[in-house]
């Protein structure tokens, strides 16, 4: 199987609100796949059925092959699905570096047996792990705020600091809710409103409105389907420009 992620006729109501109506697409392994979508399309909704945050009314889920509908997302996780949000949450009373380095599952430390009984290892993977940390802060440019605690961060350096979360996870897949908000642009699914971070970044890409696919495939061609145009703009003129 080719997918990763397989999203399988899932519909979701609030009331007598249809938020997803048989939603069906696949991600491919290896693709960072763009999910874009006028406001209300329903693209938020999919993503914490995906992630396990909200359970679908009906259809199903598959990770790499497997049915993981109604998963918690820490059993997500633990599958190697990890997910940021449009809003961060980080542990704001602890440093950037530290909220790093509580990320990897199934550290020796966790264990007090294993940190009295075994306390040259426990040191040896702190070390290791803390070396990780540190990478990853370098390459998000946090390399200075290290000491720093992450509820003083400012709105894009948090959505940073989440982002190296999940590169900390060793994940297989990542489902990123809008990460170039507030974000500097010289900076896997992806949620985006930034039409062009989508065309550099995104291939496929997949169209939501009214809680259903509307198109995919390349972002050139899904510039050019008039549904889209219409899902964005309202019944537009020809040759009216794509949303930016």
């Amino acid at each position: 199987m080719n997918a990763i992620v397989a999203v399988d006729r899932i519909s979701k109501r609030f009331g007598g609100l249809t938020a997803v109506d048989q939603c069906a697409f696949e991600v491919p392994k290896g693709s960072i796949t763009g999910l874009i979508g006028p406001n209300g399309a329903g693209k938020t909704t999919l993503f914490n059925i995906i992630a396990g945050v909200t359970q679908p009314d009906r259809g199903r889920i598959l990770l790499d092959g497997a049915d993981v509908t109604g998963r918690k997302p820490h059993e997500l996780f633990g599958l190697g699905l990890a997910r940021t949000f449009q809003i961060p949450k980080e542990w704001s009373r602890m440093t950037v570096l530290e909220n790093l380095m509580l990320v990897p599952a199934r550290q020796s430390g966790e264990s007090v047996l294993s940190a009295w009984l075994s306390p040259a290892k426990v040191r040896r993977e702190e070390r290791a792990v803390q070396r990780r940390a540190e990478e990853t802060l370098d390459v998000l440019g946090l390399a200075s705020h290290r000491l720093t605690l992450a509820g003083t961060l400012s709105g894009g350096q948090k959505k940073l600091l989440e982002l190296g979360r999940t590169m900390m996870s060793d994940a297989k897949v990542v489902l990123l809710d809008e990460p170039g908000a507030g974000v500097n642009r010289t900076l896997l699914c992806i949620i985006e409103h930034d039409m062009d971070l989508i065309t550099r970044l995104c291939d496929p890409v997949i169209v939501m409105a009214e809680g259903r696919v509307l198109a995919q495939g390349r972002m050139a061609d899904i510039k050019e389907d008039e549904r889209v145009r219409e899902a964005y703009l309202g019944a537009p003129a020809p040759g009216a420009a794509f949303a930016q």
